[in-house]
């Protein structure tokens, strides 16, 4: 593909604040629109089975608008058919007016010779019909889950209503007690929406629009991991997304940016949080290093005696960088920072500032830290936590 001359050039300072606005960072939040507006405003909230202090769909939408109640971010997701639940980054849950341009991937699943699971011959009409006769319904209710114990094997019905959620048949329409709870797309996802007519170059070019917009400045490389779409995927329509080439200083590589997100400098307040680290605006290691200078690595998954910074370290934002992190656990009414490492003293204040506001949230009364890398803030930490728990 031969990049178009890039229209902008952007310093790497630009470029961060941004990224920073696009994900709803810098700036005053807008609390009218509340969670479903940072849904619609991110284009796509990363799900996983991990709650430490909460999930992280529920984390998202706390960095930016601050302790919205839990039950809240879950009624604002699941009701009112105003989100579904598909592959996009990972499992997310999308906005429901993108159910259209997904179609691609649906007939991408609908046309794949091989699964992990074999399908058991009359189950997915079974299963199709107990949605519509008693739905919704999650995958136990159905039939059971599993076979076995081991979290593999999926039982005939499981497998089934997985396929028919790939081909969008079937819809989550919310989550109930991390449980999948299924139904017929007709019923869930307004008619107006219910179709694939969309053509994949049509579906395409608006995911790498809404890739864009979301990230503010991205490469191609970016652009593509934001609905994890394939480079040439994005090639193929780029030109036509509305989406303006830039140069960014460091970044070695074209770069594209909403050109909305190039209009007006990014100004106003820098949230002061922790991050999950499936947030959008680091779940990309890549971009968070060559944007922040910032290595960050889940470890959940890594054995116990090679972690480095802990099981689920959350990175902290603070003036718009990234300053340290936090492994975070819960004892009771107490908030226990198992694992703390700052970049340096002056990080100590935002750290202990994003400390208490989360254990606030999560209805937590103090806070302990257990241990601190850097072993001469250790005291200055206390003492901030202190003055903040009062």
């Amino acid at each position: 593909m031969t990049t178009p001359r890039p229209t902008t050039d952007l310093s790497a300072d630009e470029a961060r604040r941004i990224a920073l606005r696009a994900q709803g960072f810098l700036g005053a939040p807008d609390r009218r629109s509340g969670v479903r507006g940072i849904l619609r405003h991110l284009g796509a909230v990363q799900l996983d089975t991990i709650s430490v202090l909460a999930r992280s769909h529920e984390l998202i939408p706390y960095a930016r608008l601050g302790a919205v109640g839990r039950k809240t971010v879950e009624k604002a997701y699941w009701t009112d058919t105003h989100a579904f639940e598909y592959w996009s980054h990972a499992a997310c849950i999308l906005p429901v007016e993108e159910w259209p341009h997904f179609a691609f991937r649906r007939r991408a699943y609908r046309n794949r010779p091989h699964w992990n699971h074999d399908l058991p011959d009359g189950a997915y009409d079974q299963v199709i019909k107990q949605l519509r006769a008693e739905g919704p319904l999650t995958a136990t209710e159905l039939g059971g889950a599993k076979r076995t114990s081991e979290w593999w094997d999926w039982s005939g019905a499981k497998v089934a209503v997985e396929r028919a959620l790939m081909y969008g048949e079937v819809v989550c329409v919310e989550r109930r007690g991390w449980k999948r709870v299924y139904d017929l797309a007709e019923r869930a996802v307004p008619q107006a929406l219910l179709h694939d007519e969309l053509e994949d170059t049509e579906c395409l070019r608006r995911l790498v629009r809404l890739a864009g917009q979301s990230l503010g400045v991205g490469t191609r490389a970016d652009i593509a991991d934001y609905h994890r779409l394939k480079g040439e995927q994005v090639d193929a329509v780029i030109a036509e997304s509305g989406l303006v080439p830039v140069t960014v200083e460091g970044w070695g590589k074209p770069a594209w940016a909403d050109p909305a997100a190039l209009e007006t400098p990014p100004r106003g307040r820098h949230r002061t949080t922790l991050l999950s680290p499936f947030d959008s605006l680091i779940w990309e290691r890549a971009r968070t290093e060559r944007i922040f200078d910032f290595t960050h690595r889940l470890e959940a998954y890594v054995p116990k005696q090679k972690r480095i910074h802990g099981y689920f370290a959350m990175p902290v934002l603070a003036g718009g960088r990234l300053v340290g992190r936090v492994d975070p656990a819960r004892e009771g009414s107490t908030l226990v920072a198992k694992q703390v490492t700052l970049d340096g003293p002056g990080a100590v204040p935002a750290v202990a500032q994003a400390l208490v506001e989360a254990a606030s949230w999560v209805d937590c009364t103090d806070v302990r830290v257990e241990r601190v890398d850097a072993p001469a803030l250790r005291e200055p930490l206390a003492t901030e936590l202190a003055r903040l728990v009062g």
